[in-house]
């Protein structure tokens, strides 16, 4: 039973309906500074935070709501005598629900021209306190920090259904959730403000432990098999266009699957600033090309590997149009993503059931971020690889044959799709198209062979890149026997003279560029 309710909210989105619904439940509306002038707005019967206590606001607002008249109304378990006597003897009243939200810090923080003294005012005291408070006594006390749970609330009131054990625990956690992230906005704003120059990222690699949280969990079809049970989260601390806050406009929930090789697929398309297509299985490319139109980025994408495309996800870094949706349609396909789709492109794409098409909104590229991998027992952490195409002035040509302006195009491409090519990873590519793949080898002949095999008759004239130098010149010879006419790869081997020799015997342009690009 809610007999009385404190309301304290910053974001008053469907505040005046809820309370209007637990007023005609006969709920004491308890409420502080400008959630009350909402209410009283509204004309509900709400006593102000400080004529309930007793005790005015003071110290601008920072405190209001830290009184044991408040606490004390929160904390008190029903079940216990001496609980209840304390109630009574300091004449404080039972306070049954909790319904807060907080300061807006990140979106403050986020502000180009926010002061840091400003950003400081945004930190929350009274409102993580409230939560904390009645997550604690979750049995006795319903806590809602997030809106779109007001419906349920009413509904469940209206319709007479008890608030049981596991729904009160279910939202005690979301206000764990949300004050845990909100602690964490605080201490990576205060870490990167440390020097004035570290980003969100370098500031938490160099402590020795930092915090993680998610927020909005999803259940998924399933994890990477069947049997495996899987959830998505989102880290709200990224910054840049993410799977995480796209739209599904069409088709069944997605698979553990489905997000890996999205993202993958959504990281290829987004290093271009043309329009650009990219195919992905198991996190690999099996089509990637950048072309005048959209339309014909997908078509040179699908040409590159008919056979592989087929069950694959596919990004787009355009809005989807007619002539790209009418392509897609004729390809079985798991997710197409895109920043948007035109009316008539998803009129054509949602009259195939099972695609899922995700709208991803505007393509930024994300500010410096951790990249984590989980091994039993442990946890690995390094910076994110966002290193995008090198410059022709930042590469050096070792070769006695400098690239062409084609081949110095397509070797700039090929570099950019062999970053995203898993480990040993050799990429062939001939109109800023990638035309051979060779992914995840143990040894780089033999990732070679295979881009080379994939690209066949059009290796000749093409250019090949690799993720990391050759420890070996077999590469280049394999290469030279293709008609391969300019190799792009970091450099670095014991042996690269062997490797430029052979070259040079070939005709072949050689470019190093000093960084490696191993993706495990």
């Amino acid at each position: 039973m809610i007999r009385a309710a404190l309301i304290s909210v910053y974001d008053k989105q469907g505040i005046v309906p809820f309370a209007q619904g637990l007023a005609r439940h006969g709920v004491r509306l308890i409420s502080t500074g400008n959630t009350y002038q909402v209410l009283k707005e509204a004309g509900l019967d709400v006593i102000p935070v400080s004529e309930y206590t007793g005790f005015p606001e003071i110290l601008g607002g920072r405190v209001k709501t830290l009184h044991p008249k408040i606490h004390g109304g929160i904390l008190a378990r029903r079940n216990i005598e001496s609980d209840l006597d304390a109630l009574a003897a300091h004449g404080i009243d039972p306070i049954d629900l909790v319904v807060v939200n907080l300061y807006p810090f990140v979106a403050t923080a986020q502000k180009k021209d926010a002061t840091h003294q400003e950003v400081v005012e945004m930190i929350d005291i009274g409102g993580p306190a409230m939560i904390r408070a009645a997550a604690k006594n979750y049995q006795d006390v319903l806590v809602v920090v997030d809106p779109g749970r007001y419906d349920e609330i009413l509904m469940r009131l209206d319709r007479g259904q008890a608030f049981d054990e596991p729904y009160r625990m279910a939202l005690a956690r979301e206000a764990f959730a949300h004050t845990a992230a909100y602690d964490r906005a605080i201490q990576e704003y205060f870490e990167s403000t440390l020097d004035g120059e570290k980003t969100r990222g370098e500031g938490a690699l160099v402590e020795r432990a930092f915090t993680l949280s998610a927020v909005d969990g999803v259940p998924l079809r399933y994890g990477e098999n069947p049997h495996q049970k899987a959830m998505f989260y989102r880290d709200p601390s990224y910054e840049g266009t993410s799977l995480a806050r796209a739209r599904q406009l069409h088709g069944m929930e997605l698979s553990y699957c489905n997000i890996m090789d999205a993202a993958a697929a959504l990281e290829m398309v987004r290093e271009f600033d043309r329009p650009a297509a990219a195919a992905v299985k198991h996190a690999n490319p099996c089509g990637l090309a950048v072309a005048p139109t959209l339309a014909e980025a997908f078509r040179r994408a699908y040409e590159a590997d008919p056979v592989s495309i087929f069950g694959g996800i596919v990004a787009l870094n355009r809005e989807v149009d007619v002539e790209t949706a009418e392509a897609l349609a004729k390809v079985f396909l798991h997710v197409v993503l895109a920043p948007g789709f035109t009316p008539e492109a998803l009129s054509i794409l949602t009259q195939k059931k099972n695609l899922r098409l995700l709208e991803l909104g505007p393509i930024t590229p994300p500010k410096p971020y951790l990249d984590l991998r989980r091994i039993p027992g442990g946890l690995l952490v390094q910076e994110a690889d966002l290193l995008g195409a090198p410059s022709r002035e930042s590469c050096r040509v070792v070769t006695r044959r400098a690239p062409t302006e084609e081949e110095w195009r397509d070797l700039q491409f090929g570099w950019i799709a062999v970053k995203h090519v898993k480990s040993n990873a050799i990429v062939v590519a001939a109109n800023e198209t990638a035309i051979g793949v060779g992914a995840g080898q143990m040894n780089r002949i033999q990732a070679a062979r295979l881009a080379l095999e994939q690209a066949g008759d059009k290796a000749r004239g093409a250019v090949l890149a690799s993720d990391a130098f050759f420890p070996f010149p077999d590469v280049v010879e394999a290469a030279a026997e293709a008609g391969i006419r300019a190799i792009i790869q970091p450099g670095g081997s014991k042996l690269d003279h062997e490797s430029i020799a052979k070259a040079d015997e070939a005709g072949i342009a050689m470019v190093f560029t000093g960084i490696r690009h191993f993706r495990h």
